[in-house]
């Protein structure tokens, strides 16, 4: 065979082998028809185990911190002496513990990988400590409870949404991040006729004032939820063991393609700082942290809703009923609203188009004095909720990988947000009745500054998918960062950083 038949067939060879690894690589950045039959089966199991069991926490995780709004109107106040101020510090002072605790509590949760033994393990804690609320007999024993509650709730919330990313797709969050959202609006519905019942039926039994039987009962039910948590909860997909390795591969693979890279943190403890270093230097932390400090702070009202209900005069009991339907009717409006989200592949208008509705209902209460219509401004205000869902969705996509950057931006932004319930409760005094109009008004001017965070947001999004589209040139040399973050997802799939690179192609962020 001469020399040029030689060259021809090593050629042909080379091409060949060129051609198979560019199918083989191909083949990373979408699901095969196989494989998406099987991720089918899996977003179904994933589906019937993990969100009820998050929900159920999430719905007792609210009735333990409202029920102090509830016992409010059952003697609590009078039994523990207290003033209108000390009661507002009393509700505070829970989320000054709570805020502390969230950036290092989900550094570690992320770290141990072993969600169902951390969350499960504080579920039980709170439950503990929400029971035992009801031996207080001052005003510093509800405080030193409340502060205690706040610290074992922390880890909870963000810990959550960053393990929900953890098994979905940004495409597939919107939706699930408002069907879990939906427990605390369940909470806020049934939490307060769970209380009315106990008004009415177990005042006074075996001498227990209504408001003590309670948190008796509540937090003795989330104890028991905890260690169903611990036992039935899974972690990751990478561990968990009922799944078969076709379905793990398949868990893995779908969220390092929409990422554009492995969804795995480098060896070692420090990848958990770095993370956080990573985060913290990212704006759309901050801006996301400062639009849901905004809503957070607008949909302060809920734990002041009893409250506000006692104001078109009817008696304690019946304003607990008051507060049910609409919390009710956001669960499907909240659903529907996430789902059409995640439909249409938008946020920021989902996040949007709520203020105006919440506006509207703020200047409603504050200026009309009929009980029908006084009543309707509470389904408009209850709107902001709605826009919950659509942030911890925007969130998990804008912020993807590593998974320790998210783990600490969920923690930021959770810490962040939660901090206006510190200061807000004090604008509810009891001077305003029946209008609250300080209060409200500074919920209308929280959401007007919520609307202009969501709009730089979109425009820094915009941005950076200009970026990302330059980045898919491959003539466009790279710098280390990149260079490391390919590393990264090469060594997973097995490819080089060419070949790793290539995956990029398509990964926007989601506006």
């Amino acid at each position: 065979m001469s020399h040029s038949e030689h060259d021809i067939k090593d050629t042909d060879v080379m091409g060949e082998k060129a051609e198979i690894l560019h199918e083989e690589v191909a083949s990373l950045a979408y699901l095969t028809p196989e494989e998406k039959v099987v991720e089918r089966k899996l977003r179904r199991r994933i589906d019937l185990l993990i969100m009820p069991l998050v929900i159920l926490v999430y719905l007792m995780n609210y009735i333990d911190r409202n029920n102090y709004a509830a016992a409010k109107l059952q003697g609590l106040m009078e039994d523990l002496h207290l003033t209108g101020q000390q009661y507002q510090t009393g509700l505070s002072v829970l989320f000054v513990a709570y805020i502390l605790m969230q950036v290092p509590s989900n550094l570690l949760l992320n770290y141990i990988g072993r969600p169902s033994l951390y969350i499960g393990f504080f579920v039980c804690a709170w439950g503990l400590v929400s029971a035992l609320t009801s031996q207080v007999q001052s005003f510093g024993g509800i405080v030193a409870c409340r502060f205690i509650l706040g610290l074992v709730e922390c880890p909870f919330f963000g810990g959550v949404l960053f393990y929900l990313s953890k098994w979905y797709t940004q495409k597939e969050l919107a939706f699930r991040m408002s069907v879990f959202y939906s427990g605390s609006l369940l909470s806020g519905a049934f939490g307060n006729l769970i209380a009315a019942g106990i008004l009415d039926g177990l005042a006074g039994v075996r001498g227990i004032a209504a408001w003590r039987w309670l948190y008796i009962i509540e937090g003795s039910i989330t104890c028991f939820i905890g260690l169903i948590i611990c036992a039935v909860l899974p972690d990751f997909p990478d561990t968990w063991r009922l799944l078969s390795p076709e379905m793990r591969a398949v868990a893995i693979k779908r969220l390092a393609i929409e990422a554009a890279e492995a969804d795995v943190d480098e060896e070692g403890g420090m990848s958990q700082l770095k993370g956080l270093k990573l985060a913290v230097l990212d704006i759309k932390t901050w801006i996301l942290a400062f639009a849901y400090m905004c809503i957070a702070g607008a949909g302060g009202f809920q734990y002041f809703f009893p409250t506000l209900t006692a104001t078109l005069g009817y008696s304690n009991f019946i304003s607990l009923l008051l507060v049910a339907p609409p919390y009710i009717f956001l669960v499907f409006y909240s659903l529907l609203h996430s789902w059409i989200s995640d439909k249409i592949g938008h946020r920021f208008w989902f996040f949007f188009y709520p203020i105006p509705i919440t506006i509207i209902g703020f200047i409603i209460f504050m200026t009309v004095d009929s009980f029908g219509v006084r009543y309707f401004s509470f389904f408009l205000m209850n709107a902001t909720f709605a826009q919950n869902g659509t942030l911890y969705s925007w969130i998990a996509n804008a912020l993807p990988r590593p998974p320790a950057k998210r783990a600490a931006a969920y923690g930021i932004i959770n810490a962040i947000g939660n901090s206006a319930s510190i200061w807000t409760p004090y604008t509810y005094y009891d001077a305003q009745k029946p209008y609250y109009r300080v209060a409200l008004g500074i919920c209308i001017a929280l959401q007007v500054l919520a609307g202009l965070a969501s709009i730089f947001m979109y425009f820094t999004l915009r941005m950076f998918n200009k970026r990302q589209e330059r980045l898919e040139n491959e003539d466009v040399p790279l710098g280390e960062r990149d260079l490391q973050r390919l590393q990264v997802t090469a060594d997973n799939e097995g490819v080089d950083i060419a070949a790793a690179r290539r995956l990029q192609k398509g990964f926007r962020y989601m506006l």
